[in-house]
C-alpha cells in the first residue's frame, strides 16, 4: 500500500541547521541490510537546506550548486538547468519558499517537493522540485545519500497557498509495478520528458507544446501495479 505521513519542519530544520549530516533511522537500517528505503525526510531537508543556500549565497548560485547536470527547467521552454543558469547574476533579493508535500518512489531514488514560494516584490505561487540520489544503486554503504534537483519549476497564483501545520508525506506501494504504464516511452524528447524511478513505482513528466502550454504530472504505483495520479498542473499557452 502506499504510505502517507506527516513530517513536523521545527525538528528538520534543527537538522540543517546542524548541517543535516546525521543519518536517521531509516537511513541506517538501509546501510546495514543494503536495502534501498524511501526516506521522504530526505527531501524535506533538501528543500530547505536549497532555500537556506538561495538566501545566503543567492538565488542563482543555490539553483547551480544543487542542480544535476542534466537537470531541466522551463524558461519557458524546457532547457538544460545548467547551461541557462551558467554566468546568470543573481538577484538581489532571492524567492523564499517552503515543502507543503513530498511524494516518493518506494526505492526512495526519487522525491518530488510541491510548495508556496514568495518574492520580494510580493508575488506568490507554487512549486514543484524533482530530487534524485546520486549514484543510486552504486554508492557504498559508508557514503552519504547526496541528492540533486532534476526538475524545477515555479507558477505564479493569485492568492496565496495557505501553510500546513506539517509537510505531508505519500510513498509509492512496493508490492507490484505498472509494467504497461512503465514500459511507455521515457526520456528527453522535442515535447518534453517522462521519466520513472529507478524500482519503476514512481513516474514524472514535463512537457510542453509549441503554443506554450504545459503539462506537469507525477503518479505513484498503487498495490496492485496501477498508478494513481498524485501531482498535476497545466499551463494554458499566453494569449497573444
Amino acid at each position: 500500500m502506499r504510505i502517507f505521513a506527516a513530517i513536523g519542519i521545527t525538528i528538520l530544520l534543527a537538522g540543517c541547521a546542524s548541517g543535516g549530516g546525521s543519518l536517521n533511522n531509516r537511513e541506517r537500517y538501509n546501510r546495514v541490510i543494503g536495502k534501498p528505503v524511501a526516506n521522504p525526510s530526505a527531501i524535506v531537508k533538501a528543500e530547505l537546506s536549497f532555500a537556506r543556500l538561495a538566501q545566503e549565497e543567492g538565488q542563482w548560485t543555490a539553483f547551480r550548486e544543487t542542480a544535476a547536470d542534466d537537470a531541466i527547467m522551463f524558461t519557458p521552454a524546457l532547457v538544460n538547468a545548467q547551461q541557462w543558469l551558467k554566468g546568470k547574476a543573481d538577484p538581489a533579493q532571492a524567492v523564499d519558499w517552503q515543502p507543503h508535500k513530498i511524494y516518493m518512489s518506494c526505492d526512495g531514488s526519487i522525491g518530488v517537493a510541491t510548495g508556496a514560494w514568495q518574492s520580494a516584490k510580493g508575488t506568490t505561487g507554487h512549486f514543484t522540485t524533482i530530487w534524485h540520489q546520486e549514484d543510486f544503486g552504486k554508492r557504498q554503504p559508508n557514503k552519504d545519500v547526496k541528492w540533486k534537483w532534476i526538475f524545477d519549476d515555479g507558477i505564479p497564483l493569485d492568492k496565496a497557498l495557505a501553510e500546513p501545520d506539517y509537510v505531508e508525506t505519500e510513498v509509492a506501494s512496493c508490492k507490484k509495478r505498472g509494467v504497461a504504464d512503465v514500459a511507455q516511452p521515457t526520456g528527453l524528447t522535442a515535447k518534453g520528458k517522462r521519466s520513472t524511478s529507478a524500482d519503476g513505482s514512481l513516474v514524472w513528466n514535463a512537457a510542453f507544446e509549441t503554443d506554450g502550454s504545459r503539462l506537469v504530472y507525477v503518479d505513484l504505483a498503487n498495490d496492485d501495479g496501477s498508478f494513481s495520479r498524485v501531482h498535476e498542473y497545466r499551463i494554458a499557452a499566453p494569449t497573444k
